[in-house]
């Protein structure tokens, strides 16, 4: 398996007696440096644990996980999670807040240096005039967009994000959306992205990885895993307006939707 994240033979299992009963298993795919790659499934087929696992804050029962070549076994700098619930510390300015994570991964750069990369990814979310407010201060749109610019700042190898528009109203998260997607083409980030939202998988990503629940059919356990992969055909340069307006569009979308809806075995 060639690529610059790869996940082999990742499995979870919780239970504590026999016989065991993974929530997934056998969950093997790969990611290319400045790949965009979504993954959709029901809620308990274990998205989430894949991308704690990915993230080095919980461990699998099975397999491996390495990033450029090296295995992953904890949480580093080198790559940027955002949930969603945003996570910032209350009792700090967005300065602040996005402050302590740029001195943890350069803890001998200068107040002045420090305050400049602030405000470069301040601006990059459209947050300046926001800056010097804390979290209170702002709404939920705006705390999301002070986690992205957080995650962003840090400059991770890979940015892992967890449905970070899921507490959202629908015009806000279009526009974070939007964001987003401009933010990533220009820096180039790899992205590993968990959603429910069949369309912001379709405007987002490269790749879009189908996830089955854990079964029992006849007896038999069978642990979720990665059904399918699907290589999102649209041009890259897709928006959000237009998304619905392309060739292929509705193929795409009906081809997740029936996954989702007849194969995913949700129970």
């Amino acid at each position: 398996m060639q690529g610059f994240l790869k996940i082999e033979g990742l499995s979870k299992d919780f239970s504590t007696t026999l016989p065991a009963r993974p929530v997934f298993a056998d969950v093997s795919f790969t990611i290319a440096k400045g790949e965009f790659v979504c993954i959709i499934g029901h809620s308990g087929c274990g998205k989430t644990t894949i991308l704690n696992v990915l993230a080095g804050l919980d461990s699998a029962t099975a397999g491996h996980v390495f990033m450029d070549n090296r295995e992953i076994g904890g949480p580093s700098l080198e790559r940027g999670v955002v949930f969603q619930s945003h996570a910032l510390m209350p009792w700090l300015t967005v300065r602040k807040n996005i402050a302590f994570a740029v001195v943890s991964r350069w803890p001998d750069w200068t107040t002045a240096q420090v305050n400049a990369h602030v405000e470069k990814f301040v601006a990059m979310v459209g947050l300046l005039p926001a800056i010097d407010k804390k979290p209170s201060q702002l709404s939920g749109g705006m705390k999301q967009r002070v986690g992205i610019a957080r995650a962003f700042a840090i400059q991770p190898k890979m940015l892992l994000l967890d449905e970070p528009f899921g507490a959202l109203d629908a015009l806000t998260r279009g526009t974070i959306q939007d964001e987003l997607m401009a933010i990533v083409r220009e820096t180039q980030q790899t992205v590993f992205m968990i959603t429910h939202d069949v369309d912001e998988a379709i405007l987002l990503a490269d790749r879009i990885l189908l996830m089955s629940n854990g079964a029992d059919n006849d007896g038999t356990y069978t642990p979720g895993r990665i059904a399918e992969e699907v290589v999102n055909p649209l041009p890259r340069e897709r928006t959000r307006a237009g998304l619905h307006h392309l060739p292929g569009y509705y193929d795409l979308r009906n081809h997740i939707v029936d996954f989702l809806v007849t194969r995913a075995k949700a129970h």
